[in-house]
């Protein structure tokens, strides 16, 4: 069996690969269009994209994994400056980007509004191995990206085909960024399946986004926490929706009330619910709660994907095998990243996961075999969909000269500062990350609250974070 998601699009001939507005594709024009982008590119150097849901955004990508040609995958939300930083640091040869993105390079129209810009390569030779950078935090801007094999796509895509019985009859419309590793593996799964990627760029609260739903009679659409909040307000619930099969979500802990809300109106409408489990380091999901339990084991992320397997481990080591007890979850499959990158120097290394992955989330597992995870070890958390470390944030916000920290959990972040700057820093925060301003407050404290050693006493944050929030 091929290892290849590209040697596998061939197959479905003239079958429709993805639709825009009035236009279709069918898999050979994708194929061909592919080509006709990254062909003339030299082997094995790095390509850089900024996409978006769009066809060309898809043939680049298609393009390069045809071609075997590692593709930096760029956030669709990163700054300028931030974006200018990436492309020193990682040197690829190539940037697809919408028209005017640059304006010192020497560029090739593209069409459709994008062009090809040409830049000085990087002398390294990346891995073999190496098809995929995607960030892990595209929020803060921070140039740590994850290193994905060809296998690790194909594997991961294969598994999701094989757990929600995808068929070349489904059709997805984008709810999630191209560049989010969530939002990604839908295309994935859904191209190796042969299915019609239904591409838009409207959100949902947007009436042409239903519009094309039904127009093209969508079967599937993905969402994270935030997605499920704004279903909840445009009343999902009274929605018809006869051409839908089944929604998934991911991208954070969507919370007790809203997984019983979702569970339940899905199965009134004859429509399948999966929670799933995943980030980038796995390529994109490690775990899913099948449509028919989703209503029983409500807040869980449910069991391993084919082809994985959980682990969990207490405070020394050990593996733990009593239900409900709680310890560090750890993940073993063929979807595990390479590593991590930093700088072009980093491209030429191999395999150093080897298929573990410590995911640095606390869980139990319940005695029916399913997985609810409980907290993190690391200072993570999510929003909207987006990882946000906050140690990298606190190190943004230090160089800058802010007296500041961060503190939080999924959907609620919080940043303290005791000065009174909170409108400086509010708007440094919109200029210089791509936080949405709803997705956090800023707090005046008399103090922020330190050890003699000098660190930041988070714990009495978290809990100023409780009565906050």
């Amino acid at each position: 069996m091929t290892s290849s998601l590209a040697d596998r699009l061939a197959a479905h001939g003239e079958r429709i690969a993805c639709a825009q507005g009035d236009s279709v594709w069918s898999y050979a024009r994708l194929l061909a269009m592919a080509d006709s982008l990254v062909n003339t590119l030299k082997d094995r150097t790095l390509v850089a994209l900024l996409p978006a849901n769009d066809f060309t955004s898809l043939c680049v990508y298609v393009g390069c994994l045809q071609r075997k040609l590692p593709l930096l995958l760029l956030p669709s939300s990163i700054k300028p400056d931030a974006l200018r930083e990436t492309l020193a640091a990682y040197q690829p040869g190539s940037l697809f980007a919408p028209a005017g993105t640059l304006n010192t390079a020497q560029s090739l129209d593209c069409g459709a509004g994008y062009a090809r810009y040409s830049l000085a390569a990087s002398d390294v030779v990346p891995h073999n191995d190496l098809a995929l950078l995607l960030t892990t935090s595209g929020s803060t801007g921070s140039r740590k990206y994850v290193r994905l094999s060809h296998t690790n796509i194909f594997s991961n895509a294969y598994s999701i085909v094989t757990y929600l019985n995808i068929t070349g009859d489904d059709r997805p419309i984008t709810t999630l960024p191209f560049s989010y590793s969530y939002g990604l593996s839908i295309i994935n799964s859904h191209l190796l399946a042969g299915a019609t990627i239904i591409l838009t760029e409207e959100p949902l609260v947007k009436r042409d986004f239903w519009d094309s739903l039904r127009q093209r009679r969508a079967t599937t659409f993905g969402g994270v926490p935030y997605t499920y909040t704004m279903l909840r307000r445009l009343r999902f619930a009274r929605m018809e929706l006869p051409s839908i099969r089944y929604l998934t979500q991911a991208g954070g802990r969507l919370g007790e009330e809203l997984h019983r809300e979702f569970a339940l109106a899905c199965a009134d409408k004859g429509i399948g619910f999966v929670p799933m489990y995943g980030q980038t380091e796995a390529t994109a999901r490690m775990s899913y709660l099948a449509a028919e339990v989703s209503c029983r084991s409500i807040g869980s992320v449910g069991q391993a994907i084919p082809g994985g397997r959980f682990e969990l481990l207490d405070g020394a080591g050990n593996v733990i095998m009593d239900p409900d007890t709680e310890g560090e979850l750890i993940y073993y499959g063929a979807n595990v990243c390479l590593g991590y990158a930093s700088t072009a120097a980093d491209l030429a290394r191999g395999d150093e996961n080897h298929g573990r992955l410590q995911t640095g989330d606390i869980a139990r597992c319940d005695a029916a075999g399913n997985y609810y995870i409980v907290g993190r070890k690391k200072r993570f958390l999510k929003l909207a969909g987006n990882r946000v470390n906050l140690d990298e944030l606190d190190s943004l916000l230090a160089r800058e000269g802010f007296s500041a920290v961060s503190a939080g959990k999924d959907d609620a972040l919080l940043v303290y500062t005791d000065r009174n700057d909170q409108d400086t820093l509010k708007c440094f925060l919109a200029n210089h990350t791509s936080l949405n301003k709803y997705a956090y407050k800023i707090t005046r404290v008399p103090v922020i609250p330190r050890s003699d050693s000098g660190k930041v006493l988070y714990a009495k944050l978290e809990s100023a974070l409780e009565r906050d929030c």
